[in-house]
């Protein structure tokens, strides 16, 4: 059982509590969630089968968009509204004007400070069983980058945003931050993943009708192709010498009636066989001149 489900996770459940939930459906062993969402946010969470679990660094790697309510007047400990508040603030004073002006200062590259309640590492342990224990320490700011961030609809004193952003970063700290920036403080209210990659929220199968769909025998329906993912990289047919050559990890060079771009350092590309199965992906080795197998599936 071998791709990736789209799935909607619901408020309440952690990624783990689905990734175990969909073990259990499909029986299999291997089973992995690409982007961890916490268990207040909703949304888009695609889930790993079988040999799609070896693509899920790429997954991770795509860009994210996000709903968020940021509510202002109060800041918390876990930088959302579960959290204990540790400050309060007069909003009353922020326009509208004066909202799209902060949120200018966070669009681009920008540095976050990870919330003590992350699965962020300190010393070996994550952050959140720290913070549980009553130990705070101080955390090293990180790079994100916020490609696109719109006001959606302000109704004082909760501000609905929208958020296209890259790896790493926290909607949390962006809502926790820009409260700092407006002098009242600020917590994220609610969170819904819209995208991850390719895979939306319109497209995304709830609970309930996975469920349902692994009863009655029709869960293949929603299942994705592991090669989903890698649809924006260059594509290759090779024939059946230079099938086995790959499942035996040897380098190849690939001659100009491949179809593929002038490579260069660090280039990818797909595989496939003459049958249109999905052999695995090539990395081109610059000072070899070659193409090297990375990641080799069995069709």
């Amino acid at each position: 059982m071998d791709g990736i489900l789209n799935i909607n996770k619901p408020w309440g459940k952690t990624s783990f509590s689905i990734v175990s939930l969909v073990k259990n459906l499909s029986g299999e062993k291997r089973v992995g969630h690409a982007g961890t969402l916490d268990p207040a946010a909703t949304g888009v969470l695609p889930v790993c089968l079988g040999q799609g679990t070896r693509i899920i660094q790429f997954l991770q790697d795509t860009n994210k968009v996000y709903r968020a309510e940021i509510e202002f007047g109060a800041a918390t400990d876990t930088y959302d509204a579960t959290g204990s508040v540790t400050s309060r603030g007069d909003p009353s004073g922020i326009s509208r004007e004066k909202l799209l002006s902060a949120l200018d200062s966070f669009r681009g590259r920008i540095k976050q400070t990870p919330p003590m309640y992350s699965a962020v590492k300190h010393g070996g342990k994550p952050l959140y069983q720290l913070a549980r224990s009553g130990i705070k320490v101080a955390r090293k700011s990180r790079p994100a980058h916020i490609y696109r961030l719109e006001l959606s609809r302000w109704r004082p004193p909760v501000a609905t945003i929208e958020v296209e952003c890259g790896k790493g970063t926290y909607i949390r700290s962006l809502a926790h931050d820009l409260g700092q920036l407006l002098g009242c403080g600020a917590n994220l209210k609610s969170l819904s993943r819209l995208r991850c990659g390719l895979f939306s929220l319109d497209d995304a199968v709830s609970v309930p009708q996975l469920e349902t769909a692994f009863e009655h025998g029709y869960w293949q329906r929603f299942i994705y192709p592991i090669d989903i993912v890698l649809l924006n990289w260059a594509a290759v047919v090779v024939d059946g010498a230079t099938e086995e050559d790959i499942k035996n990890g040897r380098p190849l060079a690939l001659d100009n009636d491949s179809g593929l771009p002038a490579p260069s350092y660090g280039n990818h590309c797909r595989v496939y066989n003459r049958d249109g199965s999905f052999l695995g992906m090539l990395c081109f080795d610059a000072e070899r001149g070659r193409w090297q197998p990375e990641k080799v599936f069995s069709p």
